[in-house]
């Protein structure tokens, strides 16, 4: 009876909105350095390339590894649905050179069309095929301005750049950050932790083992990354080799399913778990940025 009308009816409600204002406080605090790819945040990261990094462990894996004379690349597809064909990861730029993707497909579309006119530019005033590494070198700069001005945003896509030229076979890896990194071997893409792990352990052989040896390690690595349930076939797996002596070339469904059948039955052992991605206004000290994943 002697309620204020002004009041309400129940005493909580009174602390509420001020607790819904505080957590809106709070949440545009976390997220007031990842607006743009220029601010720093209070820890000393950029996170909008930190996200742009996240969106490549979180696709599909690729993996490549290379011997004295053969560089071979192995890609794992999806389909959207059961009515829509597997999307290509495996992309040709030229008779000396291809990459595989993990993350947003466009993205790559953009640098395959870059390369391949760079590629195309150089044989037409040389008259020789491009340099790899030099390409590579060009691509991770185009990736790095990209994190430089705060009307763009990183590519959301992480390269494995395989070829051959006149110094060998090479295998690349890019990063949205802008860094590039040669290797003999090497996984990126979802649940790639597994196929590392197989690349570790076998990578002394890879250097003096023939070309069927090397494709079937490359396979054996890319079966660590599907779950128990799933397998490899020639719909959802594609292969592409490259030598010193002849140009890219993709594995026909008859040379790749024999492959498949020798590969080793799995069991059922828990997948390794990729470490979480930190939150973006976590305050756990200083951690450096980690460019390199």
């Amino acid at each position: 009876l002697f309620r204020s009308r002004n009041l309400p009816a129940n005493p909580s409600d009174l602390v509420a909105p001020a607790l819904r204002k505080e957590n809106l406080a709070t949440m545009f605090r976390n997220h007031q350095y990842d607006m743009d790819c220029i601010t720093w945040s209070p820890n000393g990261r950029i996170l909008q390339v930190e996200y742009a990094m996240e969106a490549v462990k979180q696709g599909t894996p690729v993996l490549a590894l290379r011997n004295k004379t053969h560089v071979v690349l192995v890609a794992f597809k999806r389909a959207q649905s059961e009515l829509a064909q597997h999307q290509k990861k495996i992309v040709k730029i030229d008779e000396h050179m291809a990459f595989g993707l993990s993350g947003l497909t466009a993205d790559a579309a953009v640098l395959a069309d870059y390369m391949r006119n760079e590629c195309l530019n150089h044989r037409y005033v040389f008259d020789a095929p491009m340099n790899i590494g030099r390409l590579v070198a060009q691509v991770a700069d185009k990736s790095q301005q990209k994190t430089q001005n705060s009307s763009k945003r990183p590519f959301g896509v992480g390269l494995l750049v395989v070829g051959c030229d006149e110094k060998g076979p090479h295998l690349f890896e890019t990063c949205p950050s802008g860094n590039y990194f040669e290797y003999y071997a090497m996984a990126i893409g979802g649940r790639s932790t597994s196929a590392k792990t197989y690349l570790e352990k076998y990578f002394s052989e890879f250097e003096n083992c023939d070309l069927d040896a090397l494709v079937k390690h490359g396979l054996e690595a890319m079966n660590k990354t599907t779950a128990s349930d799933q397998s490899l076939t020639v719909k959802n797996t594609s292969v592409a080799v490259i030598s010193t002596t002849s140009p890219y070339r993709e594995l026909s469904e008859e040379e790749l399913q024999k492959v498949i059948n020798t590969l080793e039955e799995k069991k059922d052992e828990p997948m390794e778990e990729e470490p979480a991605a930190p939150a973006a206004g976590s305050g756990d000290g200083a951690a450096p940025m980690d460019t390199s994943a």
